[in-house]
This record gives structure tokens, C-alpha cells and sequence, in this order.
């Protein structure tokens, strides 16, 4: 027994990617078992467009087909920026069931278990903004940019959303509550959204406001998208939305990470 336990030797430390996926796949697995967790990206996302679409389109455009082409770029930004806030709900309720601190003591590298869950919520935008074009094109919507429009709307909006998800994880460690987490986070994305492009023009509001419109960040996104789907997009809104990402993540992930190293 006590010369097996000398020739004993301890299995490799995982690498970073290896660690990454295993907490993306526990975030996976998850939602297999408590599949009403897609609920956010599921049935919001069609109960907004076809609520917003037909409630407000003939008001606002005098025809709800034109309406959806303005409207879907929009709402999908809306949609998919809206369900980033879970990425700090679930960090906070990891801390409060004590499983954060057990990750914490593992061999591992320190970021794989927020990496993992970014990765996991990756998917769960790409899923939700599937179902939103999807169902745009079956009610009329037709994307001038073409595939290619889309897929670069589409990339535009994971890497915006990737950055944004940084800033809850970071209320996610510093907040007692998950409630807590979600209500400041609702405080912050509702003026955020509505107070932009999303589903009307800019200039159709007051000077004051249209001033704080114009340097909102989803605002800038929504540009982005909207004119990629119609295949006018401009290097110049390309480089705008991947800016506020960079900056985004710089100032958020390393505050993230001091916090998570330091969290007691």
C-alpha cells in the first residue's frame, strides 16, 4: 500500500479551454434540466415582435409590413442585450448556495467557471436571435444585406453582448441577492433601450433627448445591425460597435476578476 501510494502520481491540471468547456457544459446542462430557463429566449422574444409589429406598426408607419423592417433589427438587439443580465444572476446565486466558493478551491484556472458561463450564454443569444429572424422572415421581414448582412449583424451583437455580460458579472460578485442583480440591472437596460433607435427614429424625439440617444450604446448597435441587415453598413459602424466592446470588457473583465479573486 504504501509503495502504490509513492508511485502515485496526480493527473494534470486542466488546461484553460478544457476547464472553460466543462463549466460551459455544466451551464448546458443546466438548462436540460430546468429547461423552462429558455423561456427568456423563446417565447419574449416572439410575444415582443408580434406585439410591438402589429400593436404599434400601423400607428407608427401606417403599415405594419414596413414597420417589421425597421422594427426586427431593433427588437432583436433589445431581446438579446435583455437576457445578458442573467449571466450575474446565476454568478450570484452560484455565491450564495456556496458553490462559488468550491470552484475557488479547485486546481484550475481561475476565470473557467465566469469563461464558461460567457460561452453558454454565447449560445443562448445566437438561439434567441435565430428565432427572432426566423420568425421575422415568416411574417414579411426581407433583409436587403442578404445572408451575409445577417450573419454579420448577427456576429456584431454576440461580441456587443459578450462585452455587456462583463459589467453583470461584476454587479453579479459585488450584490447580496440575486434580486438585487436583476433589479439594478432592469434599472439600467430599460432606459437604455427605450431611449434609442429601437423602435422609432430619433429625430421624431425632443433635441434633449435625441442628444443622449445619439452617444447611447445600443443606440450605436442598432445602427450597426439595422444598416448591416439592409446592406448599407459602414466601416465607420462597425468600428463604433466593436470599440464599445473593447471598452466594455477592458474596464469590466479586469474589475470582474479582482473581484473574483478577492471575494469573501
Amino acid at each position: 500500500m504504501r509503495k502504490a501510494l509513492l508511485v502515485y502520481e496526480r493527473p494534470p491540471r486542466p488546461s484553460p479551454l478544457s476547464a472553460s468547456l466543462t463549466f460551459g457544459w455544466r451551464a448546458l446542462l443546466k438548462i436540460k434540466h430546468v429547461p423552462e430557463q429558455l423561456f427568456d429566449i423563446t417565447a419574449f422574444p416572439i410575444i415582443f415582435l408580434l406585439m410591438f409589429t402589429y400593436l404599434f406598426g400601423g400607428a407608427l408607419a401606417r403599415s405594419t409590413g414596413d414597420y417589421l423592417q425597421f422594427l426586427l433589427p431593433g427588437i432583436l438587439v433589445q431581446t438579446v442585450t435583455m437576457i445578458t443580465m442573467y449571466t450575474g444572476i446565476d454568478l450570484n446565486k452560484d455565491i450564495s448556495k456556496g458553490i462559488f466558493d468550491r470552484f475557488r478551491t479547485l486546481p484550475i484556472w481561475r476565470p473557467a467557471a465566469l469563461v464558461g458561463a460567457l460561452l453558454v450564454d454565447a449560445v443562448r443569444y445566437t438561439m434567441a436571435s435565430t428565432i427572432m429572424i426566423v420568425l421575422g422572415m415568416a411574417l414579411g421581414f426581407r433583409p436587403e444585406g442578404g445572408t451575409l448582412g445577417v450573419l454579420l449583424a448577427v456576429v456584431l451583437l454576440l461580441v456587443f453582448c459578450f462585452s455587456l455580460s462583463w459589467i453583470w458579472t461584476t454587479l453579479g460578485l459585488l450584490m447580496r441577492s440575486e434580486k438585487s442583480v436583476m433589479g439594478f440591472t432592469m434599472m439600467v437596460l430599460f432606459p437604455l433601450t427605450f431611449a434609442s433607435n429601437v423602435f422609432v427614429d430619433p429625430e421624431t424625439m425632443p433635441s434633449w433627448l435625441q442628444a443622449f440617444v445619439e452617444v447611447n450604446p445600443i443606440t450605436i448597435l442598432v445602427t450597426a445591425v439595422r444598416s448591416s441587415m439592409q446592406g448599407t453598413v459602414t466601416f465607420e459602424q462597425i468600428s463604433l460597435v466593436l470599440i464599445v466592446s473593447v471598452v466594455l470588457t477592458v474596464i469590466f473583465a479586469p474589475l470582474t476578476m479582482y473581484f473574483y479573486r478577492n471575494k469573501k
